[in-house]
């Protein structure tokens, strides 16, 4: 998997459906418009995407599932967005400002800089 190719929307609209997907039990297009705060014809076109690169599927009632591969990026993004937060909570900053921080951060940092912040992290 080439994360630098899919791109940072499609790494946060793969976070969302496993977000949704373990609050809910289910993902579909219109909760995760809600999620993210964009448009329904923006999911739409995410959807269509992400579906033609094989990292979801929707079946004929329009409920999305991701595949093995949608799965482990989602995970990997979502791991990273949780690490960072709760590093930077242990900074003191507040959960809000750390977890809008950590969602902008996940997409670019590198997996050696990544590394160096949990070792940290694992010192505070």
């Amino acid at each position: 998997m080439d994360r630098e190719v899919l791109g940072e929307s499609k790494e946060d609209y793969l976070e969302a459906m496993l977000m949704l997907k373990e609050k809910n039990g289910y993902i579909r297009s219109v909760d995760i418009a809600e999620l993210l705060g964009v448009t329904k014809p923006s999911v739409s076109n995410a959807v269509k995407s992400l579906k033609e690169k094989g990292y979801i599927e929707v079946d004929g009632s329009n409920f999305i599932t991701l595949t093995e591969e949608g799965l482990g990026i989602a995970q990997e993004v979502y791991k990273r967005h949780k690490t960072l937060t709760e590093l930077f909570e242990m900074l003191g900053v507040e959960h809000q400002t750390a977890a809008e921080d950590a969602c902008h951060i996940e997409h670019i940092l590198s997996e050696q800089t990544y590394e160096a912040l949990m070792k940290i992290k694992d010192k505070i």
